[in-house]
């Protein structure tokens, strides 16, 4: 048999990468539920544990979009992950998932502080309990310091020199020279949006 009439050989197809898919969005039941963990666990601060659920774990936002939704959260006033509990519940879920996330966040660490404050006002005296605290403060601190690290990486992936010489402003104005906070976010916000307002237009241009 003449090789010619033999089949061409043809490689497999190849598909392209493409990016990870967001996780289908949570019901209000799963939003309260998701939000109530964050709570029960955020001993010392939710952030750290609001952004594993949200990113790690459900992978219901990328960490850029965490960061930005954050960053927004931040410059609204009120406490930020309350902030973020509303906005994030509200992007996925309209009001109605804004309330669920926000009621999982608030009522279970509601409850246990109102039993704490009833035990503390009894047996706050108790020098074991104080040491305790004291040891809970320092893990917190800890805690605090690792989740921020973690919000930097994907800035300091992009080796962005604009973004890193604002955000390193940002932290010197108020971490070292103890300015006000309205203050430096006065004059951070507009630069940044000019900044990149500018930014987008060379890269349009």
């Amino acid at each position: 048999m003449s090789t010619d009439s033999a089949p061409a050989y043809q490689e497999p197809d190849q598909e392209p990468d493409v990016p990870v898919a967001h996780a289908p969005p949570p019901g209000l039941l799963a939003l309260f539920l998701a939000f109530a963990r964050m709570s029960l666990a955020g001993f010392g601060g939710v952030l750290v544990f609001a952004r594993h659920a949200i990113v790690d774990q459900h992978r219901w936002m990328t960490a850029d979009e965490f960061n930005e939704t954050f960053a927004l959260c931040h410059f609204l006033p009120g406490p930020n992950i309350v902030n973020l509990s509303m906005v994030f519940g509200s992007r996925l879920r309209g009001i109605a998932g804004g309330v669920a996330a926000f009621t999982g966040l608030l009522l279970p660490p509601t409850l246990i502080m109102t039993l704490l404050a009833i035990m503390y006002a009894r047996f706050g005296d108790v020098e074991v309990l104080r040491r305790i605290l004291a040891g809970i403060s320092c893990a917190a601190v800890g805690l605090l310091i690792a989740v921020v690290f973690r919000m930097m990486t994907p800035l300091l992936k992009r080796m962005d020199v604009v973004v890193i010489i604002l955000m390193f402003g940002v932290f010197v104005a108020i971490g070292v020279l103890r300015l006000p906070l309205q203050a430096v976010l006065l004059v951070a916000i507009p630069l940044s949006i000019g900044i990149t307002f500018l930014m987008r237009r060379t890269v349009a241009a």
